[in-house]
């Protein structure tokens, strides 16, 4: 591989090259770009002392994985960076070789990177082994859990903690405390007891630690040594050293690549180095779309609000008149329209770091306490506390409100952020109530009923512009609303489907069909009176944005449910998708009026 001849300073220049060619292209195709901009040394020092395929580099989040890419022979096809059947905006093994595990959501890569070592020593391979972590994914637990297996597991594994200070919100908890602890590296005692004060916060980390402070030996240990916490959990800590300088990159991985058993290397870098308007506000460049280069704004996109801004407004609205309420996030304040929130209601917003199974566990214990807790979290990423739902919310009854964004088709992050699951896998869990908006006067009103119902209530909504409508006829959300009565054929609209769902019945008039059409707004429990009258239509179509599977078209019993396949959709628009798997208006008039027909036809030949 050329790169391996290339000197520190051609190594430097390439690495400017790189970053001109991501601000340029992200720019126009959108995608994450402070977080690459900031590993583009440290991905080309990887790259000169290890040798992919053979050796295997695991990308936590996979979101910084661009330069990777760029180093693996897929640097042409970036013009088609997180669009239908084009590059993958996270490391796909299926994509390439290169791409030693696919990784879409935090804290995953050091279990991941564990395996693939342990596999690589049953089979005798001489091969290394590399996961590249980010400092916000140590906020999550599952971190914890693949460093305490691996230092127990004696097999040579690297890890790279990549410390940028930053994950897509500001790093919180004891975490990022002693990391910060870490930066700065005190060097005398007296510093200790500023020391004991952070570590007595991590207790997380068991007895080993707690054992080691007592002694005064210990206490002089943990004082002076900056990485004795992983020392702890059984690596071997080297660092920090500067993550943007050639020479100690070089040195330190050649270094650490002799060490046997496994080994944390701990690298400072910057978030959005190298674009100025990045680096100064790397929170606002994490995932952008369309930008200028020079001025760093986004392209114009008048748009009406969508379903997370105006989640974001009603809830500091009903957060003014009830007190009770408070606000939970798994790291995603902006993402989940939850920034108002902290700003108008410091003392009631909790941002418990990535960490989505603590947060539900957490809003369960503020709601046994009195508190009515909302946990605003991505679809995809309220399936990381499955468990959590059911042992501390619904088995309890516990008044806990899940504003799921993010939920059905996401546009441009693929399989792993597809938000398609939680009707699903929520719906056979007693005692929850499922609702589905399908504008935002909708939203508002059921958000008022969550906060109002005793139980745990879930809100799903997808990443989209919601339809502008003044009011709703009724304030019972949990009963269907018919928006027009027909003959024969039946149409259940869940959600956000509702426009579509109109788009099919005028196509269906068109032909002369006489469709009733029914927005269900409710999807556990589902509407007795909304079933007894589907009872007496000939056909009943559903349109969803979900799983087919356990969705709301199969519990009914539909003549033809529309839905999502057993199947993991891959990148692409709300509308590209829709049109892939047969959920745009079109097809699905096409399908219905070719099942009506059918069965009509059938009829006739019967008799």
């Amino acid at each position: 591989m050329k790169l391996k001849r290339l000197n520190a300073d051609a190594l430097a220049q390439l690495a400017a090259e790189i970053r001109e060619f991501l601000i340029k292209t992200i720019s126009d195709t959108g995608g994450h770009l402070a977080s690459n901009l900031g590993v583009v040394e440290l991905t080309l020092a990887l790259h000169t002392v290890f040798t992919t395929p053979r050796d295997k580099i695991v990308w936590d989040v996979g979101h910084q994985a661009y330069v990777h890419k760029i180093l693996t022979g897929r640097k042409g096809r970036f013009s088609e960076l997180r669009k239908l059947d084009g590059l993958s905006g996270f490391p796909k093994p299926c994509e390439s070789e290169h791409d030693a595990f696919g990784t879409g959501h935090s804290s995953t890569a050091i279990s991941a990177a564990l395996g693939l070592a342990v596999a690589r020593d049953f089979n005798e391979e001489k091969s290394k082994v590399v996961a590249v972590v980010g400092d916000g994914s140590l906020t999550g637990g599952l971190s914890y859990e693949g460093l305490n297996n691996a230092g127990r597991a004696n097999t040579d594994l690297l890890v790279v903690l990549n410390d940028n200070q930053m994950s897509i919100s500001k790093n919180v908890g004891a975490v990022a405390r002693h990391l910060n602890h870490l930066r700065t590296a005190p060097i005398y005692l007296g510093a200790k007891q500023d020391f004991l004060t952070k570590m007595d916060k991590l207790s997380v980390f068991g007895e080993r630690i707690t054992r080691g402070i007592k002694s005064a030996k210990g206490l002089i240990k943990y004082a002076v040594l900056p990485g004795v916490i992983f020392e702890e959990m059984g690596f071997k800590y080297v660092g920090p050293i500067d993550g943007h300088d050639f020479p100690a990159l070089l040195s330190a991985l050649k270094r650490v690549r002799r060490i046997r058993g496994p080994v944390l290397l701990h690298v400072l870098t910057t978030k959005g180095k190298g674009y100025n308007i990045a680096e100064k506000s790397p929170r606002n460049y994490h995932g952008v779309g369309r930008f200028n280069v020079e001025t760093g704004e986004p392209e114009p996109n008048p748009q009406q609000p969508t379903y997370t801004e105006i989640f974001s407004r009603h809830l500091c609205r009903c957060a003014v008149r009830d007190e009770k309420i408070v606000a939970i996030t798994a790291a995603m304040p902006d993402g989940t329209g939850l920034s108002q929130f902290k700003e108008r209601f410091p003392r009631r917003f909790f941002d418990v770091g990535i960490a989505e199974s603590h947060a539900v566990t957490f809003a369960a214990g503020l709601a046994k306490g009195g508190m009515k807790p909302v946990v605003a979290v991505y679809s995809s990423f309220l399936q990381r506390a499955y468990d959590q739902v059911i042992h501390d919310a619904a088995i309890q009854g516990l008044p806990v409100v899940f504003a799921i964004d993010r939920a059905g088709a996401v546009c441009g992050d693929g399989e792993t952020h597809q938000g398609l699951y939680d009707m699903a896998f929520l719906a056979h869990i007693p005692g929850i109530t499922i609702l589905a908006p399908a504008n935002g006067a909708e939203l508002k009103k059921m958000l008022e009923f969550a906060l109002s119902h005793n139980g745990p209530v879930a809100i799903r909504y997808p990443k989209a512009v919601a339809p502008e409508v003044s009011e709703i006829p009724d304030d019972d959300v949990l009963s269907a609303h018919t928006l027009q009565n027909g003959e024969k054929i039946a149409i259940v609209s869940v959600g956000a489907m509702l426009e579509t769902a109109q788009e099919v019945v005028r196509l269906l008039q068109e032909k002369n069909f006489s469709p009733a059409l029914f927005n269900a707004r409710c999807v556990k429990p589902l509407d007795e009176t909304l079933l007894s009258r589907l009872a007496k239509f000939e056909f009943v179509f559903t349109i969803e944005d979900g799983a087919l599977i356990g969705g709301v078209g199969e519990r009914i019993g539909a003549t033809h449910a529309f839905a999502f396949p057993d199947t993991f959709p891959e990148t692409g628009t709300r509308t590209e998708l829709f049109a892939r798997y047969n959920l745009n208006a079109e097809k699905i008039f096409k399908k219905i009026a070719e099942v009506a027909n059918g069965k009509k036809q059938q009829k006739k030949t019967k008799s």
